[in-house]
């Protein structure tokens, strides 16, 4: 994969959409994901300034005299990493309703500053808020994906494409981070991503709390790492160390604020009580978890149990990558029955219509492979839209009651 060039994010036209009729945008997610990139990029075509409070001489002037910063800023500004000055935000606040005119302030951030007490409370009513991700496969290949809309239409049609073999380990192995896929060895992107989670921890994790094991803060990630796509332990989570379970939840939610890990609620509706209500743990990066647990595209092949979690893992953050920039509102949730029947990822589309999406990493379906649909189409009724178990195969084919088996390229590949 060629890296060498910028790839186009899709996020963009939301970004301008969405700084054309409100004061402030806040673009958040992981470090390194482009967010400055892309706000750059976007903000100098409109004419703004860009000020960056990783610079520690910025950030300490704006900590220091919040109000005079921003009464000093230009008509419009860039604040790349907002996150390190939570004081700034009332005095944007204050700059806004002085004068509340669309796209006056383009905010990034690191941290999940909407899970961080008090930070973005005065910004209510006056701020929108963009996620981004990591690049999706779709934006490597540059091509504008269809395959939310084809889904929950039921539209996939019947065709026939070359199956990935190896080269699907390939990209769940080297993920999605910009800064290491321009680096084209395994081995060197795994030193970069093993650094990124190094750096991430001393640095915005100690600036988030105070907590007294931050050492152990690696280890947690690696044995999430290896729970990914399975329901949360935190008794697995906690076992190796001297902390107790409400330790190991905080520490969790610490590294869900920066994006490393991410917790998938399960579908349920109030009449079917057999449904299992537990969480699942994913990683926010396919790169990220490879590189903790030390395995390689070729590892992959030969472990095929790590590699059917690490895929799951793999699509449901390919999933939410797309709906960041959809039009319309999708939410993400698990599906798991007391008998076993399950669905690996749930969508909600505007509050009411469902697809499910089964992982497999073998190159055949069969019917049997459709159960848990079926089952998430029984609870659902007639908010159920369309079901797909995407697979490594060949053939794109229905199995009838809106239930398709489509080969996992269709992510990136779907006209």
């Amino acid at each position: 994969m060629n890296t060498s060039r910028l790839y186009p994010r899709f996020a963009a036209e939301r970004l301008e959409e969405a700084l054309a009729d409100t004061p402030v945008v806040l673009i958040h997610g992981p470090r390194q994901s482009g967010k400055t990139t892309l706000a750059r990029m976007v903000g100098e075509r409109l004419g703004f300034s860009y000020f960056s409070f990783d610079d520690k001489v910025l950030a300490g002037a704006a900590e220091a005299d919040p109000i005079g910063f921003v009464d000093d800023l230009p008509e419009r500004a860039i604040l790349d990493e907002v996150q390190r000055v939570p004081g700034l935000f009332p005095a944007l606040k204050m700059a806004v309703d002085r004068r509340r005119t669309p796209g006056r302030f383009l905010l990034t951030g690191s941290a999940n500053v909407l899970l961080v007490p008090k930070l973005a409370e005065s910004l209510a009513g006056r701020m929108e808020i963009l996620r981004l991700h990591p690049l999706a496969q779709c934006e490597l290949a540059g091509r504008a994906p269809r395959f939310l809309d084809v889904l929950f239409a039921g539209a996939f049609k019947t065709w026939k494409v070359e199956r990935l073999g190896s080269a699907l380990a390939e990209r769940v192995a080297a993920g999605g981070y910009p800064e290491a896929l321009a680096r084209h060895m395994p081995r060197r992107r795994a030193i970069w991503y093993r650094d990124y989670i190094e750096i991430l921890v001393q640095r915005d994790v100690r600036d988030l709390a105070r907590i007294r094991s931050l050492d152990a803060m690696p280890r947690l990630l690696e044995l999430a790492a290896a729970q990914t796509a399975r329901l949360v332990n935190l008794s697995e989570l906690s076992g190796p160390f001297q902390l107790s379970r409400p330790t190991v939840r905080d520490y969790v939610t610490l590294l869900e604020r920066v994006f490393l890990l991410e917790e998938l609620p399960p579908w349920h509706v109030s009449r079917a009580s057999r449904l299992v209500k537990t969480p699942k743990l994913h990683l926010g990066d396919t790169g990220l978890a490879c590189a903790l647990l030390g395995r390689d595209a070729t590892a992959l092949m030969k472990d095929r149990t790590a590699f059917g979690l690490l895929l799951e893992t793999f699509v449901f953050q390919e999933l939410r990558r797309h709906a960041s920039w959809h039009e319309d509102d999708i939410r993400f949730h698990h599906f798991r029955d007391r008998d076993g029947f399950e669905v690996d990822i749930v969508m909600e589309r505007r509050g009411h219509e469902l697809a499910g999406v089964e992982v497999k990493a073998s190159a055949t379906v069969t019917a049997a492979d459709f159960r848990g649909l079926r089952k998430l189409k029984e609870a659902a009724r007639d908010r159920f839209a369309a079901g797909a178990v995407l697979y490594d195969g060949e053939a794109s084919a229905s199995f009838g009651d809106s239930l398709f088996a489509v080969p996992i390229r269709a992510l990136w590949e779907t006209t």
